[in-house]
C-alpha cells in the first residue's frame, strides 16, 4: 500500500459499482479513510465494505439535500473533517429529447447535476473552515460534444463542467481545489447493457479500439485528488482513449 492519500478523509458518491467502486479501491490502496454512498445496490455496497477493511457505506439519495446533510454530519461526527469529495453518482439516459418523458428528464437532472451541486455545497462549509480540500466532479464526453440521443444526459454532464470552473474560481484563494474528470466509454455495468452491434460500433470509433477500464479512470482520479495536483484547479482531464480528438 502506498501513501499518497494517507489518512485523508474522502467521500465518494455512487461508490458501490463501476467507476465509483474503482475509485474507492484505488484510494483505499493509497491509505485514504473512505466513505461511499449508494442508493439501490445495497448488495454491491456491502460486498465492497466486506472486502475493504475500514471503508464505510452510507445509504444516501443524492437528490435529497437533507439526506446529504445527514451523511456529511455522519462523516464529520466520526472524522472531524472531510478532505476530499468525489461527485461520481449519476444515471445514464439515451433518447431523443422530443421523446423523453418529463419524469425521466427530471430524474437525470436531479441525480446528475443537482446531486453534484448539493454535495459540493454540503462539504464546502467544513472545507472552508479548514481552508483545505479537493472536489472532483465526474463528467462525460457527452457533456462536451453533441451526440445524438444524449441531449438530456449531455446537458446534465456539461453543466457539471461549468460548475467545476465556477466553483474553482470561487474557492481558489481558500485552499480548495475543484477539478473534473471526463471518462469516455468505460467497461462498466452501464455500458455492459449495450447491444453487441452498438458496442462494436462505438469501440471502432475510439482510436485505441477498446473501452477503457474503470481502474484507468481511478488512476486519473487519484492524481487529481492527491498533492501531486496541488497546482491544478478548475481543469478538466479527459480519459477517453482519444475519442474526443475525433469529435472536435
Amino acid at each position: 500500500m502506498a501513501d499518497r492519500m494517507r489518512d485523508q478523509v474522502v467521500v465518494v458518491t455512487g461508490g458501490g459499482r463501476g467507476i465509483g467502486r474503482a475509485i474507492v479501491e484505488r484510494l483505499f490502496e493509497e491509505g485514504a479513510r473512505l466513505y461511499f454512498t449508494f442508493v439501490r445496490h445495497r448488495e454491491a455496497a456491502e460486498a465492497l465494505v466486506a472486502r475493504l477493511a475500514g471503508v464505510e457505506a452510507l445509504a444516501c439519495d443524492g437528490r435529497d439535500p437533507e439526506a446529504i446533510r445527514q451523511a456529511v454530519e455522519t462523516v464529520l461526527g466520526r472524522e472531524g473533517r472531510i478532505d476530499a469529495l468525489v461527485n461520481n453518482a449519476g444515471i445514464a439516459h439515451s433518447g431523443l429529447l422530443a421523446m423523453t418523458p418529463g419524469e425521466d428528464l427530471d430524474r437525470v437532472i436531479q441525480t446528475n447535476l443537482a446531486g453534484t451541486i448539493h454535495w459540493s455545497r454540503a462539504v464546502l462549509r467544513p472545507m472552508l473552515q479548514a481552508r483545505r480540500g479537493a472536489i472532483l466532479n465526474i463528467g462525460s464526453v457527452s457533456g462536451s460534444f453533441g451526440l445524438p440521443g444524449q441531449a438530456v444526459y449531455g446537458a446534465s454532464k456539461g453543466a457539471i463542467l461549468a460548475l467545476t470552473r465556477s466553483l474553482a474560481a470561487e474557492t481558489v484563494g481558500k485552499g480548495i481545489r475543484v477539478n473534473a474528470l471526463v471518462p469516455g466509454f468505460i467497461d462498466t455495468e452501464m455500458t455492459a447493457v449495450m447491444p453487441s452491434p452498438a458496442r462494436r460500433a462505438y469501440q471502432e470509433r475510439v482510436p485505441m479500439r477498446r473501452f477503457g477500464l474503470p481502474r484507468e479512470v481511478a488512476h486519473a482520479a487519484l492524481f487529481l485528488l492527491s498533492d501531486e495536483a496541488s497546482y491544478i484547479t478548475g481543469q478538466t482531464l479527459v480519459v477517453d482513449g482519444g475519442l474526443s480528438s475525433l469529435l472536435v
